[in-house]
C-alpha cells in the first residue's frame, strides 16, 4: 500500500442560498452575491434577528436520480445533491462509481435539525404515540453520508463527521488519507447542515447573531448569519485522474488538525497557529508560499480578532490575503469549510480572491495592513491556498490546497 500517492480534486458539487451548481455558485461569489433574507422555513416572530441564508430553490427531485425526497431528511438530500453534482462534474459513471472503491465522508453540525425539530413538535403534540414512524428513520445524523452513498451507489464507507463548524476539513483531511494511502479508488468529502429554529435560538441566546448581514473584518461587525447547504468535492490519485482525462481543479496537499477544548465557545490563537503550523508542515510548504487564506470569518468580533491574532502570529510581515465567503452564504456550519474548500479550487483555477462582503470600514485593531479583499473580487496569481474551519470546543482543522504541477 502506497503511502505517497497525490491526490487531486476533480469533481465539485454546491448547492447554496447563493447559487445551485459549482458553476452559479463560484459566478455568485466573484460577484459577491449576499443570500441573507427573511426566514420562511419556520416562524421567526419571536426573534429580535429574523434573516438567515436558506436555499429557497432547491427542488431535490430535478436534482437526484435515486433518492426519494419523502424518505430522506433536508440536510441528506442537500448533501446527496451535492454528491451528484461532484460526480458528474468529475465525469464519473454509476457503473465506475459501483465498481469502485469509493466512499463517502461528511461534516454537519446539527445532523437531521428539521426532522429532529418536527419529532420534538409531535412530542409536545401527542407523546411517543405521535411520532412518524419514517422521521424517526430519517433522524440519525449518519443518515447523510448514506444519502450520499444511496444515491451514488457506493460501496465503500459511509462516514458522518458531526464535528460542528470545522467538519467539512475534518472530511477532507480524512478522505485526503483514505486516497493517499490506496484504502480506497476515490471518496467524496464535504458537508451539509439546514437552517433551523434550534441552531438560530441557540446563536441568539449566544448573542452572536447579526441583526441583518455578516460583516466579517468590518470595525462595526456584528455577528453571524445562520445559513444552509450541502457541498461535496471528490477526491481521487492524481496519477489516474490525468490517466483518463479528468480535470484538476486542485491537489490536496495536506492538513493540521487539534482540539485544545480551553474553551466551550472562545476560540484560542494559540492552537489555532499551532494548528496552522501543522498544516504546513503537513504540506511541505512554508508560510510565504500561501497566496490566499479562506477565513473561517464568522464576522463575531471575538473570532475574527483572534483568527488574524492567529495568522499574524505565523505569518511574518504583512499575511496574504484573507477573505471571509460567510459575508455571502452565511454560516452553513458543518458545510462551512466544504465550501470554502471549493472557493479555494475555484480562485486557483480561475484566478480570483474571493471578496468579503458587506465591508464598510476594515476594523483599525485589526491591522492597518489585512487585506479581507473587502467588497469586490479581484485578479491574482493563486497557487497555494489556506483553509480555515473552526468550531467550538476547540475543534480547528486547516486544510492545505495547491496548483497541480
Amino acid at each position: 500500500m502506497s503511502e505517497s500517492r497525490r491526490v487531486a480534486i476533480t469533481g465539485l458539487g454546491a448547492v447554496s442560498s447563493i447559487g445551485i451548481g459549482v458553476q452559479a455558485f463560484s459566478s455568485a461569489i466573484w460577484e459577491g452575491r449576499v443570500g441573507a433574507a427573511t426566514v420562511s422555513s419556520f416562524d421567526v416572530s419571536g426573534f429580535p434577528y429574523q434573516k438567515a441564508s436558506e436555499v429557497t430553490d432547491f427542488d431535490p427531485d430535478s436534482l437526484l436520480e435515486v433518492l426519494k425526497p419523502e424518505d430522506w431528511g433536508r440536510s441528506g438530500l442537500l448533501a446527496a445533491a451535492a454528491a451528484r453534482q461532484a460526480a458528474q462534474d468529475a465525469g464519473l459513471g454509476a457503473d465506475v462509481l459501483s465498481s469502485s472503491r469509493t466512499g463517502s465522508a461528511m461534516g454537519t453540525t446539527s445532523g437531521e435539525s428539521t426532522i429532529m425539530q418536527s419529532l420534538c413538535e409531535q412530542w409536545v403534540a401527542d407523546g411517543l404515540k405521535g411520532l412518524n414512524p419514517s422521521h424517526v428513520q430519517q433522524a440519525p445524523a449518519s443518515q447523510i453520508a448514506n444519502a450520499v452513498n444511496t444515491e451514488l451507489a457506493l460501496t465503500g464507507e459511509a462516514l458522518t463527521i458531526p464535528t460542528a463548524c470545522s467538519a467539512s476539513n475534518y472530511a477532507l483531511g480524512y478522505a485526503f488519507d483514505m486516497v493517499r494511502t490506496g484504502e480506497v479508488d476515490g471518496m467524496f468529502a464535504g458537508g451539509a447542515d439546514a437552517v433551523n429554529r434550534h441552531t438560530h435560538a441557540g446563536f441568539h441566546r449566544l448573542g452572536a447573531l447579526a441583526e441583518d448581514m455578516c460583516r466579517p473584518f468590518d470595525a462595526n461587525r456584528s455577528g453571524i448569519l445562520t445559513g444552509e447547504g450541502g457541498v461535496a468535492l471528490y477526491l481521487e490519485p492524481l496519477e489516474r485522474a490525468r490517466e483518463r482525462g479528468a480535470h484538476v481543479y486542485a491537489e490536496v496537499l495536506g492538513y493540521g488538525v487539534n482540539c485544545d477544548a480551553e474553551h466551550m465557545v472562545h476560540p484560542d490563537p494559540v492552537s489555532i497557529s499551532r494548528c496552522v503550523r501543522d498544516a504546513h508542515e503537513s504540506a511541505g510548504i512554508t508560510p510565504e508560499q500561501v497566496d490566499y487564506i479562506c477565513a473561517h470569518g464568522t464576522g463575531t468580533p471575538t473570532n475574527d480578532a483572534t483568527e488574524i491574532e492567529a495568522v499574524r502570529d505565523v505569518f511574518t510581515g504583512s499575511p496574504p490575503p484573507i477573505s471571509s465567503i460567510k459575508s455571502m452564504i452565511g454560516h452553513t456550519m458543518g458545510a462551512a469549510s466544504g465550501f470554502g474548500a471549493v472557493v479555494c479550487c475555484m480562485a486557483i483555477q480561475e484566478g480570483m480572491l474571493p471578496p468579503t462582503a458587506n465591508v464598510s470600514e476594515v476594523d483599525p485593531q485589526l491591522g492597518p495592513d489585512l487585506d479581507c479583499v473587502p467588497g469586490k473580487a479581484r485578479p491574482a496569481k493563486v497557487d497555494i491556498v489556506q483553509n480555515h474551519g473552526f468550531a467550538f470546543g476547540g475543534n480547528n482543522v486547516i486544510t492545505i490546497l495547491g496548483r497541480a504541477s
